[in-house]
Formats: structure tokens, sequence, C-alpha cells
């Protein structure tokens, strides 16, 4: 036995080590693949679109202590804006945008960094800069790529300077539907009682890459009649996915979500105590909209949660969590598909412009090849978004909120008395079974279920009948208490 056990450990560590030497080869090309590739887009921009598409691999984000400005870095030139935070707030949007770690970008940072430092150009910038500041009340300084400047101008501007949709996003009915509607409101399919008829009301949040039809084409139709005739059900499509509005002067902050679901579905459906059951990437939303909303959440139902505690010395939370959540390995298989989606700005690009703008191709060959024996929902599901919204989202959504999303647990725990209760699969290779147990511990009376033999997609699909009783028993005793 002591043979055995030592033999599986001596074979353990031989496969990480080679997963870790082949990993490190096939980044490496992938980070010059993605440095090539940012040349090929920028001059297809360009060509298509008679612009050039500015991007995050142009410039870090770092502070400058002691004034209020932005460093904007674009083609090899530094300009200092001079900014008022009561004008721009940049908090929202995430470290991993600007300082995704690949081998490429190190070694020319490290180059560039020692040619200013030879040449004084940073400190003749900020020096310059200072002295205009020196006439006011210097506020808070950011550092950050001109992405986010030319969005956020866009946006004060009101402008819609790309075509909609862009030349590499899918032009389809599904995809563009939004543009022909005067209201810019998510797409929401609603189930149950009309008016005042309904006595509860539950909102559903898919996660990354999802749609609605994760929960309208499985929970949907295995809810009780009792259920269907009680409950007002809403599903929704989030903002950049599905049949939402996709547009490109938007960053797909926390805020931007929180504010569509109000919006789309709290607002014009007068809904006032609801129920929240939410999926991966929309359980940080559903956990920050209950602390949102303390009043008015009477259940709260996670479903594989992406919670990675976060150790009281590390300096960088989104850059933490990006390195848990898609750590640069190869296999398992997710983890290197994860790994390319937060890395590579432009791969992932490409990845959705073969895949998205294609998406129904893929649905007619999903057909063709199963003989139209299976349902393609999770197909429109994985392909129906776009590039923006789905790089934009990741960062600020996952990555972005790893400083805040223990605040929100800490407020449901203290100030919310609702009811919590955590699904997760036991196969999970994209999120760990820990996350669930993670939360648990920032909320001691949240209940976790580990399914066995599921998965993060097959915690609901194929075992819809079941889990659906599971929601009817969790709102029930919410609605008794």
């Amino acid at each position: 036995m002591a043979v055995m056990g030592k033999t599986k450990s001596v074979l353990t560590l031989s496969g990480r080590v080679i997963n870790e030497v082949i990993s490190f080869m096939i980044f490496f090309v992938f980070d010059i693949l993605d440095f090539l590739l940012c040349f090929v887009y920028k001059l297809a921009d360009f060509l298509i679109e008679a612009e050039w598409k500015p991007c995050y691999c142009s410039s870090g984000k770092e502070a400058i202590p002691g004034s209020g400005k932005i460093l904007v870095s674009e083609q090899g030139e530094s300009k200092i804006l001079c900014v008022s935070t009561s004008k721009l707030q940049l908090e929202e949007i995430s470290d991993t945008l600007h300082t995704r770690p690949f081998l490429v970008s190190q070694v020319s940072n490290l180059i560039v960094t020692a040619l200013k430092r030879l040449m004084f150009l940073e400190k003749t910038l900020v020096q310059s800069c200072d002295q205009e500041i020196k006439q006011g009340s210097p506020p808070s300084v950011f550092r950050v790529n001109s992405p986010v400047i030319e969005i956020l101008q866009r946006k004060v501007g009101r402008k819609q300077l790309h075509p909609i949709p862009r030349w590499s996003d899918c032009d389809c009915n599904v995809c563009i539907s939004w543009t022909s509607s005067s209201k810019e409101t998510l797409y929401v399919r609603a189930e149950g009682p009309k008016g005042d008829n309904a006595q509860e009301d539950v909102l559903f949040i898919h996660g990354f890459i999802s749609t609605s039809k994760f929960w309208t084409e499985t929970l949907f139709p295995n809810f009780s009649s009792a259920t269907k005739s009680t409950y007002r059900m809403f599903a929704i499509d989030l903002l950049g996915f599905g049949r939402s509005p996709k547009p490109t002067d938007c960053l797909y902050t926390l805020k931007d979500h929180l504010d569509m679901i109000e919006r789309s579905v709290l607002e014009p459906n007068k809904v006032k105590s609801f129920h929240i059951v939410a999926h991966s990437l929309g359980c940080i939303l559903a956990l920050a909209l209950t602390e949102k909303h303390p009043g008015c959440v009477k259940s709260l139902t996670l479903l594989a949660p992406p919670y990675y505690p976060m150790p009281k010395d590390i300096a960088n939370p989104s850059l933490y969590t990006m390195k848990k959540l898609a750590p640069r390995l190869v296999w398992p298989p997710i983890k290197l598909g994860a790994a390319m989606a937060c890395y590579y700005e432009h791969i992932s690009r490409t990845m959705c412009l073969v895949l998205c703008k294609n998406h129904r191709l893929w649905d007619f060959l999903t057909k063709l090849v199963t003989r139209n024996r299976i349902r393609t929902y999770l197909v429109e599901g994985f392909f129906v978004h776009t590039h923006n919204a789905a790089w934009h989202t990741l960062h600020n959504i996952i990555c972005g909120t790893a400083s805040k999303v223990e605040g929100y647990m800490d407020g449901v725990q203290d100030q919310i008395k609702c009811h919590v209760n955590i699904f997760h699969g036991e196969y999970d290779d994209t999120v760990p079974v820990e996350c669930s147990y993670n939360v648990q511990k920032r909320i001691p009376r949240a209940r976790v279920k580990v399914i066995k033999k599921k998965d993060h997609l097959t915690i609901v699909v194929g075992r819809q009948q079941g889990f659906a009783s599971d929601l009817e028993e969790i709102w029930r005793n919410a609605s008794r208490s």
C-alpha cells in the first residue's frame, strides 16, 4: 500500500510538471499570436470602419501619486489628461483589463520602463500636469487605457461611432432585435399570473455566456401548475447577451448590469419583494442586488457562485481572482478556455468572430449531426453575444468585484434575513465546489447542497424536474417564515 501511494504521488507530481511545462510553451505561443492579432484587428477595423480601434494591450493601469490625472498611452505616445472625480469615476473598471500578465508584454514593459527612467519622461510629464492641478483640490488619480477613454467619451457625447453591429459581430435578427425597440431595456421572458393575481415574484439571472433560455427551456416547463398560478417568474438576458441590447459604448460594469435589471424588471413590473435564482456569474449580480434592496429579497438561491476568499496581503484582488478562476494551464480543457477568454483580448475576439458571428451555422450543424434529436438552446446561450460585452463583463464583474463581494455577503449575513441556499455540482471544473463552502463561511446560515456526479451545467440541465421541485420547496419555506 505504501509503495502504491508513493507511486501515485510520483505520477501526480510528474503529470503536474508536464502540464506546467507544456502550458508554458503553448501560452508563450498564444502571447505572440495575441500580439500579432492586435495589429491585424487595428488594420481591419481601420479598413472596414474607417477608424482605429484602441485596445487594452496598449498600456497598463497604475496610479500616479499626488495628482489628479489620466495618463493615456497609445501608439508610443503619452498624454496627460487632467480630470475631476466629480466628472469621471473609474472605480468599477477592473484592473485585469490592463494588467493581464503574459510574457511578451512583461518583457516589452520592462524595456519601456527602463527607457522612460533613463529619459525622465514620467518625471517631466507629472511635473507639468501638477502645476495645473495645484490651482484646485487634487482628486483621485488613475492611469487607464484609451479604450476606456473612448467609451466614456462616446457615452458623454451620446455618439455612436461604430456601426451596429460591428463588422466582427453577428447581424442576424436575434442578435440585433434590440435595435428595433425605442426602449433600451433587457429582454425579459415572463411567465405566471398577470397583474395583481401574482402572489410572489421570482427573478432568474443566468451566468456567463448564457441566456434566459438556460431557465426557460429547463425549469419553466417543469414547475407545477400551482407554482405557475402563484409566482410571476422573470428570466432575463443580461446586458450584452442573447436578445438584450449590446451597445458598443458600454463598459458593462456592475452598475450597468444592475441598472438595467432594475429598469427592465423591478420598476416596470412594480416588483416590491422577490426571490432570486442565479447561476455562476449571475450570483455576483444577485448578491449585489440583494445588498442594494435589503428589504425586498425573500430568498436567495445561488448555483456555483464564483467566490475566492481574498488573503489579507493581496495587493490586487482582481488579478488574484482572475488567476484563481483561469490559471494558465492547458489541462483540464475548461481551464484552457477560461485562460484564453481572460488573458487574450484578440484571441478571444477571434473566437467570437468564428463562433458568435456564425452561430446560425453551428446551430444548423448541431441539428444536422444529431438529426434534430436535441434542443440547441445551449448553442444560442454560448454564442449569442458580442466580444465587447463578454470581455468587459468577465473582467468587470467576476474579477472587478473581487474586493466588494465579501462586503455584499457580510451585508446579507448581518442585515438581511432572507433564506440562502447554494447548489453546486460535484464535478464542476469551471468553479470548484470549495467556492460554495467559502460563501457558507461568510454566510453561516446558508445551506449548501452538492449534487453528485453533476458539473457546471448539468446541475440544472438534465435534472430540471428535481431542481424545479427544490426551488418550489425553498420558496414555500421562505413564504412561511
